[in-house]
Parts: structure tokens; sequence; C-alpha cells
């Protein structure tokens, strides 16, 4: 069974910096989908969003245009694991974060498997 656990959450100001992980285990890549992971993001009442996505093999990245500029998505394939560097952080990029693997791009109905994810808040 696939596990992905999320790390790095915290507390931080507006214009700090917090860089996230998500550790993989368990996890076999067979398909053009099981090479894509992301970053979503739900902040109570709000809808869930997503925040980047990247390929692993290719390393190719996506971001959504609220955090362009300031987020980083990366992969250490021999750590399997996922990060998000955030830079630049505002009030509204507090959340909770989780990350997501097997899918598509951005879609976040698309991932099959989900971590249980991990808060960020910033303070003004």
């Amino acid at each position: 069974q696939v596990q992905l656990m999320e790390s790095g959450g915290g507390t931080v100001q507006t214009g700090g910096s917090l860089r996230l992980s998500c550790a993989a285990s368990r996890y076999t890549r067979s398909s053009y989908s099981s090479y894509f992971m992301a970053w979503f993001r739900q902040a109570p009442g709000k809808e869930r969003e997503a925040v980047a996505s990247i390929h692993t093999r290719s390393g190719r990245a996506e971001y959504a245009d609220s955090v362009k500029g300031r987020f980083t998505i990366s992969y250490d394939n021999a750590k399997n694991t996922l990060y998000l560097q955030m830079n630049s952080l505002k009030p509204e990029d507090a959340a909770m974060y989780s990350c997501a693997a097997d899918g598509i791009d951005l879609r976040g109905s698309s991932y099959s498997h989900w971590g249980p994810g991990t808060q960020v808040t910033v303070s003004s």
C-alpha cells in the first residue's frame, strides 16, 4: 500500500519561508500517471486548490498562478521525497497542504494517493 507522509508545516510570519517534504514509500512507478506528484492545499471553508505538480522523471513542473515565482516543487529520486519550497509567504497561503501521487498535472481529481497533510499558518 502506497504511503505518503508530509512534514515541515508550521507557523511563519508574512514574508517568511517554509519547506514542506513528502516521503513516499511502497510506491512503484509503472505508468505515465505514476510519475506525477503534486501539492494541493485547502483552507477552512474553501475548496481544495492545486499548488504545484511535477513529473518526477522529466522534472517538468507546473504551478498555480497564485504561487508562481514564490514556490518551487522538486523531487529527490534517491530519497523518494517530494518537496515544496515556499518563499515570500502570504496570509492567504495558510492552509492544510497535502501531497498526492499518481495523477495528471494539477488535476486534483486525477490523483490516486494522498498524504494526510501538514498545516501551514502564516501570521501577519
